[in-house]
């Protein structure tokens, strides 16, 4: 039913565009109307409508002239014979109309410019058509919050003749209904990041909890900050936070659950796909993800973050002079970041000392103590499974210091190996075994 109200949205939305671009039509070639303006046709009510188009309308509180660059947007991919009457051709001069704009688009539909915006909105006159550009410009909603991707003008044309597309979390949410979410790989190395645990799951210091509780509140009231006629003109917008501390001790989980609780997407950046040995392209790769990042309010995670964003060197070759320009470029982009950005090292010392400077946060992920170990222990096996009487999970936390992760992989390997048994009992001996597992890997003995 929702997807049925919001179809007859939509429906309305364009029957009033395709009247209106009749209209214009009449009016450009002196044809009869009933119209003086194309002012004169209203667009239809939105009010309590439910669905992404109205939604979008009123967050932006669109008027009649941006909504129409939006129908005509959408018109090539919802009903692209709305356009037919764009195809009519000068008999002068037996070529199209210049002042229509638009490209051919396969397979022989019409995919409107700038310029056939300019022409529906303001016909012959300069004027209107000035003001007509505003909507165009990089501080309207159009280009500010990525909602319309009008491209490049390329081979020297003029910047009416970039074609006008929805941007594809636009498209993507008009057409189904649902968040839009970018496909892993070249063009977005980032891969989002869940989670099926919740935030009391997680067992951590006091005072960790209580810094990340700030980055919650910042997250839930930042923007009320932000709108403050005095105080938001001295804050930053963003948030930028350092996670530090072992392996295994949390910090990729509560970025994840950060996420969760705030309702808000997060996605890792893959350094295999973002890193290149050509000058530039790192930072290309990384644009790609800030850009959508921000207009789509995500978290994004730079997980073993020093292999990034480690420290500037002493300059002896062009090398270390297009490294040093890549930080650069990377500490200047974070600061610009709007969103929430988290980077994670286990190695805190080897970051750029520019970096942790400009932190809103730094969150410390300490090993864990013998009480908040047990309390990993008790968690990680829950009441799936029964301990032998001879297991003491608060005598197994003193005697041996292991991350959560370490943890978790122990109790995955008891699991297993009861599983095997055909039984939910996990034994003594194949914790030990475990345990003695994960002491190895770290170079250490039980």
């Amino acid at each position: 039913m929702p997807e049925r109200v919001h179809a007859a949205v939509i429906e309305r939305e364009l029957e009033w565009f395709y009247r209106t671009l009749e209209t214009r039509l009449r009016l450009h070639f002196n044809q009869e109307t009933s119209h003086r303006s194309i002012a004169d046709l209203p667009p239809p009510e939105l009010n309590g409508d439910p669905g992404a188009y109205a939604r979008l309308v009123a967050e932006h509180d669109f008027g009649p002239s941006e909504r129409l660059v939006l129908a005509l947007a959408l018109a090539p991919h919802l009903r692209p014979a709305l356009l037919d009457p764009l195809f009519i051709r000068n008999a002068a001069y037996d070529r199209p109309f210049t002042e229509f704009g638009g490209l051919p688009a396969a397979p022989g539909g019409f995919l409107p410019t700038v310029e056939t915006a300019l022409f529906l909105l303001a016909g012959d006159s300069l004027e209107d058509r000035l003001l007509a550009g505003r909507l165009f410009g990089p501080e309207h909603p159009f280009q500010r919050d990525r909602l319309l991707d009008p491209g490049n003008a390329e081979g020297g044309a003029t910047p009416g003749q970039r074609p006008l597309r929805p941007a594809p979390p636009l498209l993507h949410a008009l057409l189904t209904g649902e968040t839009w979410r970018p496909r892993f790989g070249f063009e977005f190395p980032a891969r989002r990041l869940t989670t099926r645990l919740e935030w009391d799951d997680l067992i951590l210091p006091p005072d960790t909890r209580r810094r990340l509780d700030e980055i919650l509140a910042w997250m839930r009231h930042g923007r009320q900050l932000l709108d403050d006629p005095d105080l938001g003109r001295r804050l930053r917008p963003g948030l930028r936070a350092l996670f530090c501390g072992p392996p295994g001790t949390g910090k990729t989980l509560t970025a994840g659950l950060l996420g969760k609780i705030s309702g808000r997407d997060v996605y890792r950046i893959d350094l295999s796909l973002v890193v290149s040995k050509y000058i530039g392209e790192t930072e290309k790769n990384l644009e790609r993800v800030f850009a959508q990042a921000e207009c789509q309010d995500w978290i994004l995670l730079f997980d073993e973050a020093d292999a990034l964003f480690g420290k500037r060197t002493q300059v002896k070759d062009a090398h270390d002079r297009f490294a040093n320009q890549e930080i650069s470029y990377l500490l200047q982009r974070v600061e610009d970041f709007a969103g929430v950005v988290i980077l994670a090292t286990n190695l805190r010392e080897n970051l750029d000392d520019a970096f942790t400077r400009r932190f809103e946060s730094v969150v410390t992920f300490p090993m864990p103590g013998p009480e908040q170990m047990r309390q990993l222990w008790e968690a990680g096996f829950g009441r799936a499974y029964e301990l032998e009487s001879s297991i003491d999970l608060r005598e197994v936390a003193q005697r041996h210091r292991l991350s959560g992760g370490s943890i978790m992989n122990v109790v995955r390997f008891c699991a297993l190996r009861a599983v095997t048994r055909d039984t939910r009992i996990v034994r003594l001996r194949d914790l030990d075994e475990g345990i003695r597992r994960e002491l190895h890997k770290e170079g250490k003995t039980a």
